[in-house]
């Protein structure tokens, strides 16, 4: 039994219902948003909330839902049953484009994840599973028109304007138009600029356009000058608006031409109205799909508003929630920067009806239409602000007696209007009833009325009613104590900051707190006094008691709440360290197996190079000193490698690692330092080096370039060159780049022949990858002579006749240096600018003999 339009009142719903209409879109949602109503099906309760909740999921999923368009052209659409209508351009406009949104809302929401006629291996056909099938529900059998659609796009543009090109007829009709009024513009503006220089009209007058006709802007006293027709004058009567005798005619084809075309615009218009009206019922039921989408859009906005949640519904009474708060209390206070606080409360089989006392402005009130509130908006489909973990049930109908119901018109008192209030519940009360009673029992003498209000709640008890009780009456708290299924509450009080806490406590009752606030109010304390004494010291003393289990209570409670915090943390971390163990572990054995991994390729890699070594070595028969350093080598290489298994712990694993790598290290480097003696194997034969890099060089001695094994004898010295023969070539070369060598022994058959392999194949090398171009740019001086002397080198040893050096024009400093230098060389014969085409004074060309 509800009573909507003062139930919704007493606890808020109304603004609950502003605040979705203020979130629709059109009209449409509102009026679906009007129509909701209390349910007591838990199929349809269960199926709206899933709408809402699969619409906040599809928000957070999608971006492209279709939510735009959302016109109500329903009274335009069904005016078209009646023969001979149509829809204006505006109208048909709305109409496509509102149809539009509903096709693509269809079309998005019979979307599917698997092929309708899908047939799995066992021969069965499955059924198609949609994302948010609750809102596919809705669209299901919902009928779209895209052939309509079609159709308003070829009459309408963009814009909703009639094409152009809608009809031929329009198409010549808006032809002649332009082409005529394009004609009036011309003449009135010959006729203007004419005036103009006659000094009848100012300079900036422009046409204008008055009962749609271009006529001309003039003052009275020129009327005559021009002769035409005085259409209209502005209201200070200085200006006349004439419409020159020349264009009339014209004027009067735009406006037959205009009559034209607005005739045959109607007549599209009624040919697309013709289309349309087989369709109107089916078009006209679609749009109930627009507004429950719109409906549905404005729940989940509302959600989000109120941090609320769409929790499954269970088929019985229960009320058990957790953090719950009341929507409107909890706004105004956001506003004010401040937090609700939370709620918990629960109503069981076992525990129906909770009695609630307290001090008052304690939140007694505020937990009474909080519980009302949000079992009312569950059973009309909304979200409500209450944790992932409650739980919730449905009631047939909630019964409510909240303040003051005096009438005078049934010359009712405040008393007598609770007592009808009382009979009309105790008549409809069930097992499925949640009743709602605020100070229960007040209104008129407190034994009296306290005696009613227990026997009352005996009959709510006796059918087994569900209910939320407030009260400050001692026989109604001890009430609990004695009769099952029903539990104390109190609202908790700060007695040393004196202040409440709006917390609610279940299975004590709760304090007033009388003496307490009278005291803090600043009463005298002999009316304290006297009113203790009147009152009696058992019942002061009660209810310090009570105040002191209270107190007791909540800090046993909040002992209980931190050990469970503790123990939470404690856990946490248990299961955190074990965690980190296993990782550690997992790590551990990672890194043993890629070291071990890594230090099998050195090993294969090493063993390989140093194999290869020890081969060439034998071949050039060499020192069996570096053939079992090597070997030796390698052997404790293996060992290193084979020790890897049996370090256990993570610090004997990096000595290890770092030992291997030190190895290689030392290889690598005692590998860089005999690259840089020599290329070939038998640069490991140090006694074919008789003399150092600093010792002198005389004409006849026998040398090599350093990182060669060719052997050649000096010519002649000049300054820092040399020039050198090897067998029949002739070389010059820098001094530094030379060290001495054994002479070749007498057995080799011919010079050519003391040109090694090696040799050879490093010129051909150099032959291959040889640039005929230098550039010196940017470098400094030194830095550039040194590389031009290299370059020279190079290009002699590998027989250029011509080569570049790009040094660019800047201050000449380093053209000037460069051919100092290619004077003192005696290879090159000339040196030169390069042709102006191809750069000229910054690059220098160099010819060598």
């Amino acid at each position: 039994m509800i009573y909507p339009n003062t139930f919704e009142n007493k606890i808020g719903f109304n603004e609950i219902r502003t605040l979705l209409r203020e979130r629709c879109l059109s009209s449409l949602g509102k009026e679906e948003i009007d129509k909701i109503t209390f349910m007591d099906d838990m199929k349809a309760i269960n199926t709206q909330l899933a709408r809402v909740r699969e619409f906040r999921k599809l928000q957070e999923e999608a971006e492209d839902f279709p939510i735009s368009y959302f016109f109500d052209v329903r009274q335009s659409v069904a005016r078209l049953r009646l023969e001979g209508t149509h829809l204006e351009e505006d109208e048909l406009f709305d109409l496509r484009r509102s149809m539009g949104t509903i096709c693509d809302i269809v079309a998005y929401l019979n979307r599917c994840d698997e092929d309708e006629a899908s047939i799995s291996q066992d021969g069965w056909k499955h059924e198609p599973v949609y994302p948010y099938p609750a809102l596919h529900e809705l669209a299901d059998g919902v009928m779209t028109y895209p052939q309509i659609l079609q159709r308003i796009d070829q009459i309408l543009d963009k814009f909703g304007k009639i094409r152009d090109t809608a009809s031929p007829e329009l198409n010549n009709i808006r032809r002649e138009l332009a082409k005529t009024e394009g004609s009036i513009s011309r003449t009135l503006y010959s006729i203007l600029r004419s005036a103009q220089s006659e000094g009848l009209i100012e300079k900036d007058v422009t046409p204008a356009m008055r009962d749609g006709r271009l006529v001309i802007p003039i003052v009275p006293t020129m009327k005559r000058k021009i002769k035409g027709i005085v259409h209209d004058e502005s209201a200070s009567g200085k200006t006349l608006f004439v419409e020159p005798t020349e264009v009339v005619e014209a004027n009067n084809r735009v406006r037959e031409l205009e009559a034209e075309e607005r005739r045959e615009i109607i007549r599209i218009l009624n040919e697309i109205a013709k289309t349309i009206r087989p369709h109107v019922p089916q078009i006209l039921a679609s749009y109930k799909l627009l507004a429950q989408i719109d409906m549905i859009r404005a729940k989940a906005e509302l959600a989000k508003l109120i941090g609320g949640i769409e929790p499954e519904v269970g088929k019985y009474p229960l009320i058990d929630w957790i953090e719950a708060t009341h929507p409107l209390l909890r706004l105004s206070l956001e506003k004010q920067g401040k937090k609700v606080v939370p709620l918990e409360i629960m109503l069981t089989r076992n525990k129906r009806m909770l009695i609630i006392s307290g001090p008052n402005a304690g939140g007694k009130s505020v937990c009474l239409k909080t519980v009302g509130l949000l079992q009312y908006m569950l059973q009309c489909g909304l979200s409500i602000p209450v944790s992932e973990r409650s739980k919730a049930g449905i009631f047939q109908n909630i019964l409510i007696d909240i303040g003051d119901e005096q009438s005078i018109e049934d010359d009712l008192s405040t008393y007598s209007s609770h007592l009808t209030n009382m009979k009309n519940m105790m008549k409809s009360a069930n097992d499925r009833t949640l009743i709602l009673i605020d100070e229960f029992g007040t209104g008129t003498e407190p034994q009296i009325g306290g005696a009613i209000a227990e026997a009352v709640l005996k009959q709510f008890c006796i059918k087994k009613a569900y209910g939320v009780i407030t009260t400050h009456y001692q026989n109604l708290k001890h009430f609990a104590d004695s009769h099952e299924g029903v539990v104390n509450g109190a609202m908790l009080y700060d007695r040393h900051q004196m202040q409440a806490l709006f917390q609610l406590q279940i299975g004590q009752p709760g304090s007033s707190f009388a003496i307490e606030i009278a005291r803090k109010i600043g009463l005298p304390e002999q009316v304290i006094h006297d009113a203790s004494e009147i009152v009696g010291s058992d019942y002061i003393q009660s209810d310090k008691y009570l105040q002191d289990i209270v107190r007791d209570k909540r800090y046993w409670e909040s002992k209980r709440q931190t050990i469970h915090q503790r123990e939470k943390q404690m856990e946490q971390t248990i299961s955190k360290y074990e965690s980190e163990l296993t990782d550690l572990e997992k790590s551990r054995k990672e890194v043993l197996a890629k070291a071990k991994e890594r230090a099998e390729e050195l090993f294969k890699e090493s063993n390989k190079k140093i194999e290869n070594v020890i081969r060439e070595i034998r071949e050039k028969q060499a020192e069996k000193e570096e053939t079992k350093k090597l070997r030796d080598s390698l052997k404790d290489f293996k060992e290193g490698i084979a020790d890897i298994d049996k370090q256990a712990e993570d610090d004997k694993i990096a000595r290890k690692m770092a030992q291997i790598l030190r190895r290689k290290d030392n290889k690598n480097k005692r590998k860089k330092e005999k690259e840089e003696k020599a290329t070939d194997a038998t640069s490991l034969q140090n006694s074919t080096i008789t003399q150092t890099q600093n010792s002198k060089f005389k004409e006849g001695d026998t040398v090599r370039i350093k990182g060669t094994t060719t052997v050649g004898t000096i010519e002649s010295i000049q300054d820092k060159n040399v020039v050198v023969i090897f067998g029949g070539l002739r070389s010059t070369t820098v001094i530094k780049k030379i060290e001495h060598a054994t002479p070749p022994k007498k057995e080799e058959p011919r010079p050519y022949m003391t040109v090694g392999k090696q040799t050879r194949e490093t010129i051909d090398s150099k032959k291959l990858n040889f640039k005929q171009d230098l550039d010196v740019r940017g470098m400094r001086g030194e830095e550039a002579l040194n590389a031009v002397m290299y370059f020279i080198d190079d290009a002699t040893l590998v027989g250029m006749s011509r080569v570049r050096i790009l040094h660019g024009t800047g201050t000449g400093i380093l053209r000037q240096l460069i051919r100092q230098y290619l004077a003192t060389v005696p290879a090159v014969t000339s040196y030169k600018d390069e042709h102006v085409q191809f750069g000229g004074a910054g690059i220098t060309v160099v010819d060598l003999g």
